[in-house]
């Protein structure tokens, strides 16, 4: 008797949309720097930089290029007419105020926005500035993540009430017996859990132990802490400098005890936006002279990361391009974020990774040392693999 196949372990869904085009919002309370960090970020002076609350009403959106050595590495080897890396979609949102999920300030329009996006840069001011107001009267950054988390909290608590009503009653219509019932009765039981772990245990959603059927019921609420967040705290550039601040080893430890896990990256608005306009020449010079390196390549590449983005690479004389994809895609989906035609028409890829390519120095030589691999439908790509796909007529 041939031996029995090993159940293969199932495979964790996704928190979020299933969907690679992704969006980061930049979140924080007013007045922190994040319309600065926002301008600094996109090279644009899109958001409204303004010393008063609400500086931003409508958010805006920018397309942020993904630092990525391989790519430079690729762009030089393939000398390539057109260069085109991964991007991160980063929209600056108005800040938000306690009070914020029953509407103060402009709760409802902040939290829709939010809602809008699919992870979170939240920005904690940790500077003092007598010029530079602060909406709750002194800089005090556990404060202020206290009151975001505490706002998101009591709006997805809202959200899962309402749904709960709902489902209870179709739920009761439905009766037990049916499989729409048992079903709906799952639900019942996964939204309660949601409900409890928010406003008994007051943890965020996405620090939940979640199986894969409880998932898909979290992904169809779209909650606010669901979302994953990265917190950027904004220091004085000398203190950034010195790498040194009173605020930091408690905002460490705040992360630790209530969201863990969650990546922490201290930056200083006040250097990005110097760096900002300089060319790449003097960039580096002003790094050298201030004694500190910009934040900013590392902060997109921890958004576009916290969204469970890679990129797979498609390279020729005329293009080297990024495309990005979201971890566990399949190779005809990869395909089809090219054209559709390729998903629907999927022959197979022949896939080599970066590091082979970098090692070999050419494709005829990975390709001897038979390292170009032919790949169907249940390929699951890797970050840095580079692609080449056949369709059928």
């Amino acid at each position: 008797m041939p031996p029995k196949k090993q159940a293969q372990a199932e495979k964790k869904v996704l928190l979020g949309r299933p969907s690679n085009n992704l969006k980061i919002g930049i979140v924080g309370l007013p007045n922190v720097g994040k319309s600065s960090f926002f301008n600094a970020l996109s090279e644009t002076d899109l958001g409204k930089a303004a010393n008063f609350p609400y500086a931003t009403i409508n958010p805006e959106e920018a397309r942020i290029p993904v630092p990525d050595s391989r790519f430079e590495w690729l762009c030089q080897t393939y000398k390539p007419v057109s260069r085109v890396p991964a991007f991160l979609t980063c929209i600056d949102i108005a800040g938000l105020t306690a009070g914020a999920s029953t509407g103060a300030g402009l709760g409802n329009a902040f939290l829709s926005h939010v809602r809008a996006v699919d992870g979170i840069f939240q920005v904690v001011r940790a500077f003092d500035d007598a010029e530079v107001i602060h909406v709750e009267g002194d800089v005090d950054p556990l404060r202020d993540m206290q009151i975001i988390q505490k706002e998101l909290q009591l709006k997805d608590i809202e959200w899962v009430e309402k749904s709960l009503d709902t489902a209870r009653k179709s739920g009761r219509a439905l009766g037990t017996s049916s499989l729409a019932g048992r079903q709906r009765a799952e639900e019942i039981a996964t939204q309660e859990r949601i409900l409890k772990l928010l406003k008994e245990d007051g943890k965020d959603v996405r620090k939940g132990d979640w199986n894969n059927k409880e998932i898909d019921v979290v992904n169809s609420l779209s909650l606010l802490t669901a979302k994953p967040v990265t917190y950027l705290v904004n220091l004085s550039e000398k203190d950034y400098v010195r790498k040194k601040n009173k605020w930091l080893p408690k905002i460490k430890a705040w992360i630790d005890e209530n969201n863990p896990g969650d990546p922490l990256i201290p930056f200083s608005v006040a250097l990005e936006e110097r760096l900002a306009p300089l060319s790449p020449e003097e960039k580096e010079e002003e790094q050298k002279k201030a004694g500190a390196q910009g934040a900013l390549g590392k902060i997109t590449q921890a958004g576009y990361t916290s969204l469970d983005l890679i990129r797979y690479f498609t390279c020729g004389p005329d293009e080297v391009r990024a495309w990005t994809i979201r971890r566990g895609t399949k190779a005809p989906q990869a395909a089809g974020v090219i054209h559709s035609d390729f998903e629907n028409k999927f022959v197979c890829g022949e896939i080599m990774s970066y590091l082979d390519l970098k090692e070999y120095g050419s494709e005829a030589s990975v390709k001897a040392a038979g390292k170009l691999r032919q790949q169907g439908k249940p390929y699951e790509m890797l970050d840095g693999d580079i692609a080449y796909w056949k369709a059928g007529g």
